[in-house]
């Protein structure tokens, strides 16, 4: 029970979820520094290899929320930074994935990902903040188990119809951080 829809081996936007229903205060934290990882609000509990979980308890929040992050930049492109960020809803009964792109991003285009230069499908952009735009699905089990197995997965984001931008990010440690994630 996911928000993509399968098809011809691509995601397809199909719903959009409540605004912060079911996202925690931490993810909204996180999203805010887009590409800058230092910037990020909340401590560095654990470094899996390429994966970070970084905690804070948000303003308002009873419990500390934790998230599993990396950020990187575009190969061609030093300037222009994506970061991902991956954690458990607080009812623990759902798992997000929240991409957060660098303005400027076609919206109509999505976000595109492989792994393993596999094809895996788009996701649709929810909404904009003034640091970046943002993608956010709901992960079912077979995208989780592509991201424990895979080796490398590859953002890609549109500035024109013709021209996507494929942020290339490391898996290693995908698995651990996420099986740590609280």
């Amino acid at each position: 029970m996911g928000i993509f829809e399968h098809g011809r081996g691509a995601l397809t936007w199909v719903g959009r979820l409540p605004a912060l229903a079911l996202v925690p205060a931490l993810a909204v934290t996180f999203a805010m520094g887009t590409s800058d990882l230092a910037s990020a609000q909340g401590a560095v509990k654990s470094v899996h290899k390429d994966w970070q979980i970084r905690c804070d308890t948000p303003p308002g929040a009873k419990a500390e929320q934790c998230a599993l992050i990396q950020s990187v930049t575009a190969e061609d492109r030093a300037n222009i930074g994506l970061t991902v960020i991956v954690l458990k809803t607080a009812d623990q009964k759902s798992k997000l994935m929240r991409v957060v792109a660098p303005l400027g991003v076609l919206l109509p285009s999505g976000l595109g990902l492989k792994i393993d230069n596999a094809d895996v499908g788009r996701a649709g952009f929810v909404r904009c903040l003034p640091n970046g735009c943002i993608a956010e699905v709901v992960m079912d089990d077979e995208l989780i188990k592509k991201l424990r197995t895979g080796k490398t997965s590859t953002f890609i984001i549109f500035q024109t119809p013709e021209e996507g931008i494929g942020f290339p990010m490391s898996l290693a440690g995908f698995g651990e951080g996420y099986d740590k994630l609280p």
